[in-house]
Parts: C-alpha cells; sequence; structure tokens
C-alpha cells in the first residue's frame, strides 16, 4: 500500500514540475527568441528560422537604436526617473506609514482607510486633471511632470510599511524612550533599520513599476527630451515596423536592466513575492 502511494506522490509531483517546465518555458522563450533576434543581420532574419543561431552575432542594431533612435537618452532619463521616484518613496512613505502605525492623532484610522480606499480609483480617471494640473503649472515636457505624481509615497507602499512597522514591539520604542530618544531617532535608528526587508522590497517593486510606466509619461512628455524608455521603444515599434531586428534590440535593450535587478536580487525577489502575498 505505501509502494503504491509512494508511486502516486511521484507522479503528481513529475506532473507538478512538467507543469513548471511548461510555464518556464513560454516565460523565457519570448525572451530568448528576441534576444537572437536582436543579434540577427536583417539579411539573417529574413533568410532563416527564427530559431536560428546567429553566425556571427551584430551588435549593429543596438548602435542603430541607440543612436538614431535617441534610445540612448531614454535609457538615462529612465533610470534618473526611476531613482529618483523611488527614493522619494522610501522617504515619504516611510514617514506617512509610521505617523500611521506609531503616532497618536484624532482620526487617524478613518484618514487611513479613506487614504486607502484610493486604490480602487483607476488612474485613467485622475490622468485628464492631472494633466491639466501640469498644464496650468507649466510643467509638462519636464522632469517635474514625470516624477511628481509618484515621488509622494502612495497607498500599497504607506500600507506595507504600516503593517510592517506595527509588527515591531512596542517593548523596543520604549526602550528607546528611556534612553532619551526622540521620535527622529527611533525612526532612524530603530525602525529603519529593523524594516530593510519590506523597504527592499518597496524598493524593487517601486522600481519595476515605474521603469515600466507608460500612459502618464506618454502623455506628461509628448518631446524628445524627457521622452522614456517605454514611450521611445513604442515609437521605434511604429517607426520600424518592418525592422524586426531593430524593434527586438530597443525591446531587448528595456529588459536587460530588470533582468539584471533579478539576478543581482534574486533573494530579495523571491523574498518580496512571499512577503507581499503574506501581506
Amino acid at each position: 500500500m505505501s509502494t503504491e502511494k509512494n508511486a502516486a506522490s511521484r507522479i503528481r509531483a513529475g506532473g507538478v514540475y512538467l507543469v513548471m517546465l511548461a510555464g518556464a518555458v513560454l516565460t523565457v522563450a519570448p525572451l530568448v527568441l528576441s534576444a537572437l533576434t536582436a543579434v540577427k543581420t536583417p539579411g539573417q532574419f529574413a533568410a532563416e528560422s527564427p530559431l536560428a543561431l546567429p553566425h556571427p552575432a551584430t551588435g549593429e542594431n543596438f548602435r542603430t537604436v541607440l543612436d538614431q533612435g535617441g534610445l540612448g537618452r531614454a535609457l538615462a532619463v529612465t533610470a534618473l526617473m526611476t531613482v529618483f521616484i523611488t527614493g522619494g518613496q522610501l522617504i515619504t512613505s516611510t514617514l506617512a506609514a509610521y505617523a500611521f502605525a506609531r503616532t497618536e492623532f484624532p482620526g487617524r484610522e478613518a484618514l487611513f482607510w479613506v487614504y486607502l480606499g484610493t486604490m480602487m480609483v483607476p488612474p485613467m480617471v485622475t490622468l485628464i486633471p492631472l494633466y491639466l494640473m501640469f498644464a496650468k503649472f507649466g510643467w509638462l515636457n519636464t522632469f517635474w511632470a514625470l516624477v511628481l505624481p509618484f515621488v509622494f509615497g502612495s497607498p500599497y507602499a504607506i500600507f506595507l510599511l504600516r503593517q510592517y512597522f506595527r509588527a515591531i514591539p512596542e517593548e523596543l520604542l520604549g526602550a528607546a524612550r528611556l534612553d532619551g530618544a526622540n521620535t527622529a531617532d527611533i525612526l532612524v535608528h530603530v525602525v529603519v533599520p529593523m524594516s530593510r526587508p519590506v523597504l527592499g522590497t518597496l524598493a524593487l517593486i517601486t522600481i519595476v513599476t515605474q521603469w515600466n510606466n507608460f500612459m502618464w509619461p506618454l502623455v506628461a512628455a509628448s518631446g524628445d527630451t524627457w521622452r522614456v524608455l517605454t514611450v521611445a521603444t513604442a515609437d521605434l515599434q511604429t517607426r520600424y515596423n518592418a525592422q524586426w531586428t531593430l524593434v527586438t534590440a530597443a525591446t531587448t535593450l528595456a529588459i536587460v536592466p530588470l533582468v539584471v535587478l533579478f539576478l543581482v536580487f534574486q533573494r530579495q525577489v523571491l523574498r518580496s513575492i512571499g512577503w507581499t502575498g503574506l501581506k
């Protein structure tokens, strides 16, 4: 009987692994195909199977999209925007979350849940009012138009940090107060060091979200000066619609930074998935 159960469990485990393998192949295959196409010449791509290996590989497609397509500047703008927004999100969300978690003031809970309720508002609803506001201030087609709507925290970030801050034992904070620490000292020297895992999670989520942000940068920065990577890539897909080697070179350049980020911080990424799933 036990032998039959072991055989059945092995079969189930084998089936699970096959499903996971199929999912991994379906996820990775388009990325690999894009990278292979990006290092082929147009002649190779037209004459051979898309799955054929390049012989020899060429970097001319990347040089073309970086120089002529303006992707190099868009890459720099996107990196600057992402770093600025991520830093702002971490600072402002930490301050707001600590206030909601550990500071007593009238209407704290009601204000928090009203603010959290804004997560249910679709971004498209606020797109036009936000555009009109920035147009009135004359901030369209500027760096501030890209970062100001996102730099001062977000409901999700504040909720995530608040839940983590509430789990910190009150005894630790009380001991710090007995040692003469004020609120700022407690936040900087006690709460933030203990919250590195969740802050790393928030940083990774913010980086990926802002790197892939498309709709607001498309509306707020219509010129070439502050064009971000997603908008530049979409423009290249229109401009070089029939030249798939150039299109895939642009999309590969857009994906590579996120892939490198995952490879470097894969443990933190997996931990963040588990943490956000629990919360």
